[in-house]
């Protein structure tokens, strides 16, 4: 019997996921080598075959070798396409050896990825985030928990042992659990106090600064005296966003929803969260269903900012790989498929029938 099968693990479709998430035609190449351009107290470079040295400002970096920190020590690395990477203290990075990857062996970290730069994967564990045009903040501890925020832009982050993958965007963090074995719900974190990390004030400012205080003032701003938010839910009847019923906070809230652009969306989310955690739920799913619904003629990517033109769509043969969900979620596990008709199984006559009655 010819019978030919497809099959596609459950780690499949997030690494796809994940590769739909960096745009076609960037040379990889431009991740390849870094240049030192920071160095704060006891800072190394381990090359793949040669003993570990003091690092040096101007120094190159190339792939396959490792930086390493000290005690209170930073570094700063930057590529040939402007993509920054800062070290925090006792942190081992990496550049890796798939293209446009970067490896974090342990420690914090700050990511700054250029908008139409090619965007960037980095692997932290058994953890994978894929940005573009993205400014992040991690911490990957000795124990196994990873920390992911976004400063500005968005994440696709996944857990591919498990086909976890999960939309992070502006102003969320997400951590990874290594007892729990999957990846928890973002939540909303203030972004100002983000600003106050080493990895942010002890260097030069960064180019995306101006994206992240437009974040940040676009979260005040929803939620301000007189503010989008407050006009709708006194339109609602409400006398404010904290006494209003769920029924007049959601009706005030799906009000903004149906007249917010795709970007303003992710702004108004994670301020109505903030003002109304105990609403979480009702709100997450009132943004998957206006991200997941585009108006007649609209395509739209879930999970993408105004730089959604920017990503390419898998179009594969077999399969289209499943987009990065704006809400928590497994990718379900694909099956055994026969490509050619099945036969009946062949039945001894010694085994009795089975149903059809007496």
């Amino acid at each position: 019997m010819n019978i030919q099968f497809r099959f596609i693990s459950l780690v499949a479709p997030v690494a796809l996921a994940l590769a739909s998430w960096l745009p076609s035609g960037v040379a990889a190449a431009e991740l390849e080598e870094a240049q030192v351009t920071q160095v704060i107290q006891d800072v190394k470079v381990v090359p793949s075959n040669a003993a570990a040295r003091p690092a040096a400002v101007n120094e190159t970096v190339r792939q396959g070798s490792a930086v390493q920190t000290g005690v209170q020590s930073r570094s700063e690395l930057t590529f040939k396409d402007q993509t920054i990477t800062r070290l925090g203290e006792k942190t081992s990075f990496s550049v890796g050896q798939g293209a446009r990857t970067i490896e974090m062996g342990s420690g914090q970290f700050l990511l700054y990825v250029p908008k139409k730069a090619g965007g960037a994967k980095i692997k932290m564990g058994p953890v994978t985030a894929a940005i573009t045009g993205t400014t992040v903040l991690g911490n990957v501890d000795p124990s196994g928990i990873v920390e992911f925020t976004v400063l500005e832009g968005g994440a696709c982050i996944s857990y591919g042992n498990m086909g976890q993958s999960i939309f992070v965007q502006a102003g969320q963090m997400v951590v990874y659990d290594p007892i729990a074995m999957r990846l928890e719900n973002p939540h909303e974190i203030d972004l100002q106090q983000q600003l106050s990390s080493p990895l942010v004030k002890d260097f030069r400012q960064l180019p995306s600064a101006p994206l992240i205080e437009e974040t940040i003032q676009s979260q005040r701003q929803v939620l301000a005296p007189n503010g989008d938010l407050d006009r709708a839910v006194r339109a609602a009847g409400a006398a404010s966003i904290a006494t209003a019923t769920p029924d007049q906070f959601m009706q005030a809230f799906d009000s903004l929803l149906v007249r917010y652009n795709p970007r303003q969306v992710r702004t108004l989310e994670a301020a109505a969260v903030r003002a109304r955690p105990d609403l979480e739920d009702r709100i997450r799913g009132a943004v998957f269903g206006r991200l997941t619904a585009p108006a007649p003629g609209e395509r739209r990517m879930r999970g993408y900012g105004k730089d959604g033109k920017d990503f390419k769509e898998y179009k594969g043969k077999e399969i289209a790989a499943p987009e990065c969900p704006p809400t928590n979620a497994f990718v379900q596990p694909y099956i055994f498929t026969p490509l050619t008709p099945q036969v009946p199984p062949v039945v001894s006559p010694e085994q009795p029938p089975t149903g059809g009655g007496g």
